[in-house]
């Protein structure tokens, strides 16, 4: 079906009472053609994109659809599959917490029991929970760090990792196989609690996540100065109850929350993009910390999955810091201080994307520590982790560029509130012994090579949006570069049919002669292309400039691609 039939049909199958029936009505052709010329398709992170009416949208036709396909092949595995259940948590978006009812009202009624918390939880409890109460599943409504107009949903195993390709296409085929306006069937939770389907979560959980989360506490509190002044901002997202509770409870006594953050806000009206990545997402967080004298600026994304930090320099100023400089702060810290305790494991293992800067695998090595790369995605690197351990590894750590760390193996997902106390712990222990995180980050770059990291994209919207960027791979592919910058190109890895042990991918990977190299890639979840930029010289100044030449070579090139 073309767009319009598929408009038609959704017109003639509404009721003229429902909500998005009257949305349809309003639109024009245009927002009819761009609403309707594809399905919102269930990849291996699940359902993201734009709420409102339409078959490329977030809402209660396309999300009851996904979730009744869901419910389907969880069914195909029998009763004990039934039995077990699924964990539902949301972020604080809007319709997030509609949603998830609409899932648990789903699911309950093909007789599965489903765990729910009243509110809002952080992503990584779910990833936790999952493994905690033995569950084959949880569903995750929640769209990240994206703009305030999405909402998304995530899938999970019973590995508490996002689904895999394999399963997200066995899910995908049942959700085909769904009439979206006839075949969901739901059930009154009033009535699935009576039935014993419907589980509430509370307290209990909620403490053995954080319990879970001190258990990686690298120092003792003796070792650290608790008293460091530090500011966290949840960005108006799930991240305030469990971080502060954590901060808390580790005896940290100056941690400041920025108020107008603290609580959820669908709209993130004093943020505008949520995402921590983005330095304006600190705007608020700076001026509390030159009110608090903060060393250390914190922030979680909605979901509590992301985090980023900015650190005091030596003129007092707040520098950003980029996913890959403080996975270093962090890959670092944690090997020293399990070395110096005599706990570093023999066969230690850190996992990273194919994207994620190369550092960490010198540090590592450093400490007999083996680095794996896989793709990018938490799905990939905490997925690593059953076949690490049947191999004799102990995970250790795994993180991406993508402000991404997940330091727990009970916790196969990205987790802010982990890694933000680790950061904080980091900070502590450095301020005990007269150093901050940023004389701490300028000794690993002393003593492991000065990196310049660069990772920009191009935003390219709509279906023309979607079809520049697919020429843009074409044409890489069929006009590979010789060099960037002046410097020879040594070897370009095309990941499309996979790479040793790491399966196909619409990667680009282009190693230099001199050791820089970049990547390029088409974002699974948003609409844009994005680029990674890599160079290792001598000194600061000169791998930011070479890596500034290799950057607008490759950019040139590409964006000429019409």
């Amino acid at each position: 079906m073309n767009a319009m039939e598929r408009f038609r049909q959704w017109l003639a199958q509404l009721p003229e009472e429902h909500a998005l029936y009257a949305e349809l009505q309003s639109l024009s052709e245009e927002e009819i053609n761009e609403r309707f010329h594809s399905e919102l398709a269930f990849g291996t992170a699940g359902l993201r994109g734009k709420t409102g009416a339409g078959t490329n949208r977030m809402n209660e036709i396309t999300v009851g659809r996904a979730v009744q396909g869901i419910t389907d092949y969880i069914c195909s595995f029998g009763e004990d599959a039934k039995k077990r259940g699924v964990v539902i948590v949301h972020d604080p978006r809007h319709y997030s917490a509609e949603f998830s009812v609409l899932s648990a009202e789903i699911l309950c009624a093909a007789g599965i029991r489903t765990y729910m918390f009243d509110d809002l939880r952080p992503t990584p409890e779910l990833a936790f929970l999952i493994r905690y109460l033995h569950t084959v599943s949880g569903i995750n409504i929640t769209a990240s760090h994206n703009p305030k107009e999405y909402n998304g949903l995530k899938a999970y195993w019973e590995d508490g990792c996002q689904v895999g390709s394999e399963t997200a296409a066995a899910m995908t085929e049942c959700i085909q196989k769904v009439d979206p306006f006839h075949g969901i069937r739901r059930m009154d939770l009033k009535q699935a609690e009576e039935a014993g389907l419907l589980v509430h979560l509370g307290e209990e959980h909620d403490r053995a996540y954080l319990d879970c989360i001190k258990e990686l506490a690298v120092h003792a509190d003796t070792d650290l100065d608790l008293s460091i002044p530090i500011v966290y901002t949840p960005l108006n997202g799930a991240g305030a109850v469990p971080f502060m509770q954590v901060m808390k409870e580790r005896g940290f006594t100056a941690c400041h929350i920025v108020e107008e953050q603290r609580l959820p806000d669908p709209d993130f009206t004093t943020v505008g993009y949520p995402n921590p990545e983005d330095p304006k997402a600190f705007a608020r967080s700076e001026l509390l910390g030159r009110e608090t004298g903060a060393e250390l600026l914190i922030a979680t994304d909605p979901d509590a999955d992301r985090l980023a930090i900015e650190i005091r320099d030596e003129e007092g100023n707040y520098i950003p810091l980029n996913g890959n400089q403080t996975g270093y702060i962090l890959v670092a810290y944690l090997l020293e201080g399990l070395y110096n305790a005599g706990l570093l494991p023999e066969s230690g293992a850190v996992v990273k994307s194919i994207v994620t800067g190369s550092m960490s695998t010198d540090i590592a090595a450093a400490y007999g520590v083996k680095v794996f790369e896989t793709l990018t995605g938490f799905k990939n690197i905490c997925g690593r982790i059953p076949q690490l351990e049947e191999d004799g590894y102990t995970y250790l750590f795994g993180y991406e560029e993508s402000v991404g760390y997940a330091p727990s193996s009970d916790i196969r997902d990205k987790d802010g509130i982990a890694a933000g106390m680790l950061v904080a712990e980091a900070a502590a222990y450095c301020r005990k012994r007269g150093k901050t995180l940023y004389q701490t980050l300028k000794e690993l770059y002393a003593e492991y090579g000065w990196w310049a990291e660069d990772e920009p994209n191009i935003v390219l919207e709509g279906i023309a949006g979607a079809e520049r960027i697919k020429r843009m791979m074409a044409w890489l592919r069929a006009n590979p570069l010789s060099e960037a910058g002046g410097i020879p190109v040594k070897t370009v890895i095309d990941f499309a049919e996979g790479y040793e042990d790491i399966p196909p991918a619409n990667v680009l990977k282009y190693i230099l002669e001199d050791g820089s190299w970049f990547a390029v890639r088409p974002s699974g979840t948003e609409p844009k292309i994005k680029f990674y930029f890599y160079s290792k010289q001598d000194d600061a100044d000169t791998a930011l400039a070479v890596n500034r030449k290799i950057r607008d070579d490759v950019f040139a090139a590409v964006t000429a691609v019409s």
